[in-house]
């Protein structure tokens, strides 16, 4: 960092890209009515419009990860920044569902770049300590105010504007972050390993975790046992097995090597993220449901509906420094699983009838408010004790682990919802029958999250 360039600059740049990021994974869910009647998309594509996104970025964050060690933090993130407002720019003119879709997934491989990068820049400007601290603090605060945001920008966006905004919106604020950069950021990188990326073990993990989407999406309409089905989560699976045997056996030099799962940190982490994003991906999306589809809100006042949501999240996640420093690591990851739970547990109750207080906002808040204090201790878990030059790997590697799992996690609870639903379609109201779907969905995340409480004890004792 240049020296006349104060640290919280950095901060509030990289925290703005992680906003970016994060938000664009909620972003289109309340749009998606409006996306499906102006371009003629049907069911099966618009879970594409969510899923080509996360997919892309979850598939290359460790390629992007690794990008950022070798080639210069400053540099992946500046291109990073300029992939992801270019394919948003492309993406608000799409005329046709294909463009929209190609633009999406563009867009994730752009935050798989940009994504670790930001973190990777927190901890080589910040000293290891308090500042280090609370400066991830706030990036977690505000990557998980992003996702919470994510259905209040869409709602407002598509009612006000229109729903091509909620990604036009990022080419401006993309411009004002690489003009920032330029300036602000000075280069680091690992200069100690030649410059070598494993596109080959990026290719297998993408076409495996696509392949494993492609075939659970299939089980909305042709079931579990139905080829259609069957046939790509194979697929997947042997794509996914030929990763690791790529990555043990054959890479010269490995996306990601397996040696780091050695560290109960890293390997504790990454299991309770992925976890946690099962959940947490699937209370937004299947609230923006109900309140449109069984309550008849519009998509601004379904979104504005989530703003109690988003400022939990922010105040949990900025108590989490000292209450870290305090008890440790895993009883506050332990008590934020088992809130989020009970959280869940509560909105599983909701009918037809709920009001926004008690069938929305109370539930909802206490899910967030869980979420919240678990964001920044993962963070610090996964990355305390990394060699600066591994830390954009580490962070590439937890970040993916919660995508994969909000991406597979959703499509499994949607074909859940969905097939509950169907199934009492013929003598139940079409609004019970709905919410008897999502409830259900709420009470398959509830035990999720008890599984994630479980394996905090995964990890080591630490404090931070």
């Amino acid at each position: 960092m240049k020296r006349n360039v104060p640290p919280w600059v950095v901060l509030a740049l990289v925290c703005m890209a992680q906003f970016m990021v994060v938000l664009d994974v909620s972003v289109v869910n309340v749009a998606l009515p409006a996306i499906a009647a102006d371009l003629k998309v049907e069911a099966e594509g618009l879970q594409w419009i969510v899923n080509a996104y996360v997919l892309t970025s979850a598939g290359f964050l460790l390629l992007g990860g690794r990008a950022a060690d070798l080639f210069g933090r400053k540099l992946v993130f500046i291109l990073g920044l300029v992939l992801f407002s270019v394919s948003s720019l492309v993406g608000g003119f799409a005329d046709t569902p294909g463009v929209l879709i190609a633009a999406r997934a563009v867009q994730g491989l752009g935050a798989a770049v940009l994504s670790p990068a930001t973190l990777t820049i927190l901890t080589t400007t910040f000293a290891d300590g308090p500042m280090r601290a609370r400066a991830i603090a706030t990036w977690g605060a505000v990557g998980a105010a992003g996702g919470a945001a994510g259905s209040v920008v869409g709602g407002v966006l598509t009612d006000l504007v229109s729903w091509r905004w909620i990604l036009l919106i990022n080419v401006p604020i993309g411009a004002v972050a690489v003009a920032v950069a330029l300036l602000a950021l000075a280069e680091s990188r690992d200069a100690t390993r030649a410059r070598r990326l494993d596109v080959t073990g990026a290719v297998l993990v993408t076409l495996g975790l696509t392949a494993l989407e492609y075939g659970l999406v299939g089980t909305h309409d042709h079931g579990w046992g139905s080829a259609r089905a069957l046939v790509p989560m194979i697929v997947g699976a042997l794509a996914l097995a030929a990763f690791v045997l790529w990555q043990a056996r054959f890479a010269a030099a490995p996306l990601m090597p397996l040696r780091i799962f050695r560290s109960r940190s890293v390997t504790g982490a990454n299991l309770v993220q992925f976890l946690l994003g099962v959940a947490g991906f699937a209370v937004w999306y299947f609230l923006s449901l109900y309140m449109q589809n069984v309550l008849g809100y519009t998509a601004i006042q379904a979104g504005l509906a989530f703003i109690p949501h988003t400022t939990m999240i922010i105040i949990a996640s900025k108590s989490t420094p000292r209450l870290v420093a305090r008890f440790g690591f895993r009883p506050l990851l332990v008590v934020g699983a088992l809130i989020s739970a009970s959280g869940f547990l509560w909105q599983a109750q909701i009918t037809p009838g709920s009001g926004l207080v008690t069938g929305v906002l109370l539930p909802g808040m206490l899910i967030t408010g869980g979420m919240g204090l678990t964001f920044a201790p993962i963070a610090m878990a996964a990355t305390s004790g990394v060699s600066h030059d591994e830390a954009g790997l580490v962070s590439g590697v937890l970040n993916s682990s919660r995508q994969v799992g909000g991406s597979l996690g959703l499509a499994a609870l949607a074909t859940v919802s969905t097939t509950h639903t169907a199934s009492l379609a013929a003598g139940t109201p079409a609004p019970a029958a709905l919410t008897a779907g999502y409830a259900l969905a709420f009470l398959v995340c509830a035990g999720v999250l008890l599984a994630a409480a479980a394996a905090v004890f995964a990890l080591p004792r630490a404090r931070a």
